[in-house]
C-alpha cells in the first residue's frame, strides 16, 4: 500500500476503528479539548464584537501548544503536558481484569468501565448510551448538526475540530507523521499506523470463524459481513 488507507465506503465505521492508533489517553485527551471548546463556543454565542474580533486576531497563537513530537497542537499547556506522557514508555497503571497498561489512573478508570459495561452518559435524543461525558457530548453535534470549526479559508465548517485541523492540511500540504522505513509522509497519524503494517505484515484482527486475518479492524468486519453471514 503506497497511498494513504481509505475506510471502506460501503461499512460505517465507529470513531473507535477510526482511531486505531491513538492511545485511549490521546483520544480523551482530544474528545475532552473538543468537548472543552463547544461549551466555551455556547456560552460565548456565535456573535462577537468588533472589539473582540481585533483582540483575537492581534493574538492569533496565544492559546497554542504543539507537541515537538508529532506536531499536535492543543489549546492549553495542561493538555500538552498530559499528551506528552502517551510518548513515553511508561504505562505504570495496570487493569486488574486484562492486563492493559495505561499512562494514566483516569484513563485506566474509563478503562475498566469496558469491563463492567457501565455507560453512565445516554444521549436524550437517540438513547444511546457513552463511558464518558465527553463523548456524549462530541456525539449530540450529530443530532443539532453544529458545526462550530470554521476554516479561515474556504469557510468550510466542521463539527469537530480535529475534522478542522485535519482539513487545513489540505490547504497547507502538511504531513506531519514520518515513516521512518520509507520516509513516506502522512497527513494523519492513523494512514501512518496502516501503512507501517506494509513494512510489518501485521495482521491484527482475525476471523474466529475461518481464522483470516486483517490489518484493519474494518475489513474484518466487511468479510465477516460478507463471508459469514
Amino acid at each position: 500500500m503506497e497511498r494513504e488507507q481509505e475506510e471502506p465506503k460501503h461499512q460505517q465505521i465507529t470513531e473507535e476503528e477510526k482511531q486505531l492508533c491513538i492511545s485511549q489517553d490521546e483520544e480523551q485527551l482530544v474528545l475532552k479539548q473538543e468537548t472543552d471548546d463547544i461549551l466555551v463556543n455556547k456560552q460565548k454565542g456565535t456573535a462577537e464584537t468588533s472589539k473582540k474580533k481585533k483582540h483575537k486576531k492581534a493574538h492569533p497563537n496565544q492559546k497554542r501548544y504543539s507537541c515537538k513530537i508529532c506536531d499536535k497542537n492543543f489549546s492549553r499547556n495542561y493538555s500538552l503536558t498530559t499528551h506528552m506522557t502517551t510518548h513515553t514508555p511508561e504505562k505504570p497503571f495496570t487493569c486488574a481484569a486484562c492486563g492493559k497498561t495505561f499512562h494514566q489512573i483516569g484513563t485506566l478508570n474509563r478503562h475498566m468501565k469496558t469491563h463492567s459495561g457501565e455507560r453512565p452518559y445516554t444521549c436524550t435524543t437517540c438513547g444511546k448510551s457513552f463511558v464518558t461525558k465527553s463523548h456524549s457530548l462530541v456525539h449530540m453535534i450529530i443530532h443539532t448538526g453544529e458545526k462550530p470549526f470554521s476554516c479561515e479559508t474556504c469557510g468550510k465548517s466542521f463539527s469537530k475540530r480535529r475534522n478542522l485541523t485535519l482539513h487545513m492540511r489540505s490547504h497547507t500540504g502538511e504531513k506531519p507523521f514520518l515513516c521512518e522505513t520509507c520516509g513516506k509522509r502522512f497527513t494523519k497519524k492513523i494512514s501512518l499506523t496502516l501503512h507501517m503494517r506494509t513494512h510489518t505484515g501485521e495482521k491484527p484482527f482475525l476471523c474466529e470463524t475461518c481464522g483470516k486475518s486483517f490489518a484493519q479492524k474494518c475489513h474484518l468486519t466487511s468479510h465477516i459481513t460478507t463471508s459469514h453471514m
